[in-house]
């Protein structure tokens, strides 16, 4: 078991989480409340990580990532150092790569608010930002773990990005997925085992965390 790789992989899933579940509550209440020009746009650009091949988006990264591009030239000038091959760089790699994770969820539960209950607190005098700490976040919540759980498992097992924009630097950029991929090459079937039946029962724990907000949901509507 490569101890190093599953600490690097489980402090990139929470530090992701960390950073983007106010992008999502954020970015996902505006989605679902909002009618503006573009909308439709800015939802397709949100989703794109999850049809676009993981090496492209890696390879984009990547070259935005570089000290040539402006992006990559502005963060050196910023902190005197790169972000390729780095953690801070898989870390912003994989804020891109999950962000739909982060949003999508949060979004489809703001939509199932409805709008005049939004109207009633207001008429009780709430204000909208207590409207959004009283009434709808305790309504939201099950969308909230669910983005939480999909965007950790997904970046617990996030291999392309990774090694696009990290390489597999031992201590620094090897993930699980990456050892896991590494163990392989190197025909040491048994400890590629161990390591993909964890990442096996993570993905299930999730799948069940998410299903089972989704029925208890289905079950207070009801």
């Amino acid at each position: 078991m490569d101890w190093t790789a599953l600490s690097i992989s489980l402090r990139l899933s929470a530090m992701t989480c960390l950073l983007l579940l106010p992008v999502g509550l954020w970015l996902g209440r505006a989605l679902a409340l909002s009618r503006f020009r573009g909308r439709s746009l800015v939802e397709a650009l949100v989703a794109l990580p999850l049809v676009m091949p993981p090496t492209v988006l890696g390879f984009y990264l990547m070259q935005a990532f570089g000290v040539q591009a402006p992006f990559g030239a502005f963060w050196q000038s910023l902190t005197g150092g790169g972000l390729n091959f780095t953690f801070k760089g898989i870390l912003l790699a994989s804020l891109v790569a999950n962000l739909p994770f982060a949003v999508q969820p949060i979004q489809r539960a703001f939509e199932t608010i409805p709008s005049n209950l939004r109207e009633a607190a207001w008429c009780s005098g709430l204000s909208p930002a207590q409207t959004l700490w009283r009434i709808e976040l305790p309504l939201v919540w099950p969308g909230m773990v669910s983005a939480l759980a999909l965007t950790f498992a997904h970046t617990l097992g996030e291999f392309g990005v990774i090694l696009m924009v990290g390489g597999a630097i031992d201590g620094e950029t090897r993930t699980l997925a990456i050892s896991i991929y590494d163990r392989v090459q190197a025909f040491d079937e048994s400890g590629a085992a161990i390591m993909s039946a964890m990442l096996l029962l993570v993905s299930f724990l999730t799948i069940g965390v998410v299903y089972g907000l989704a029925g208890r949901s289905r079950w207070r509507r009801g």
